[in-house]
């Protein structure tokens, strides 16, 4: 445990391999606690395909942007941790943390962060047919990892019902409504960023899938 402070107190950032495993780890809890103690800045990368932090472990990162290893080419996810790992970190004064030099070891073991499965998105070309899987799926590849926990258990035929409510209730009354619903069941406030990108990315898919479905008929 002293080797882990001493390493964590010498460290520009920790990087947190996002598991099932790594939450259930005693010592993984108390290696990032104390990261976030010492304001370290922390680096989430998804590793286990499908995996939705809860618990402390989403206390910690729910705010925070990371890597999904799931998601990416395995290169193309390195280069994104690299950039995120040199990007300075600001200080509660505004002034960028240089009292140490940032160096960033890019000969990462393809072994120790290499995700068990990856696959490419499949999905029903009809929404309607979708199910929990491939909504949640559909969520996670375009990174909206809080509409997933907020829309959690919806099939295809939910995903629409609910993006017509979006579309004909006023949307004050929408935000309302969606940000009791995401404090109820995530415990988060609703991004009202994340909310827009959703709306403009459902509209997408649902022409695309209208588009395939009147091609052959």
């Amino acid at each position: 445990m002293d080797a882990m402070a001493e390493a964590i107190e010498q460290s520009n950032a920790v990087i947190i391999c996002m598991s099932e495993e790594y939450r259930r780890s005693s010592y993984c809890r108390a290696e990032a606690s104390y990261a976030f103690q010492r304001r370290v800045k922390i680096v989430p990368v998804l590793l286990q395909q499908h995996y939705r932090p809860d618990g402390w472990l989403l206390f910690l990162v729910g705010q925070l942007l990371y890597i999904n290893f799931t998601k990416h080419e395995f290169s193309k996810a390195v280069n994104l941790l690299i950039k995120e790992l040199k990007v300075p970190v600001i200080s509660d004064t505004g002034s960028e943390n240089v009292h140490r030099k940032v160096e960033v070891n890019t000969t990462i073991p393809i072994t120790s962060i290499l995700p068990e499965t990856s696959s490419m998105l499949i999905l029903p070309e009809n929404i309607l047919d979708w199910n929990q899987t491939h909504v949640h799926d559909w969520l996670m590849s375009h990174d909206l990892l809080q509409m997933s926990r907020l829309f959690a258990n919806f099939n295809g035929r939910s995903l629409m019902y609910m993006s017509e409510i979006i579309e004909n209730v006023e949307l004050r009354q929408v935000v309302s409504l969606l940000q009791a619903d995401s404090l109820r069941r995530t415990g988060d406030s609703l991004s009202l960023v994340e909310l827009s990108h959703f709306r403009s990315l459902w509209y997408q898919q649902k022409q695309s899938s209208t588009s395939t479905i009147i091609a052959k008929l």
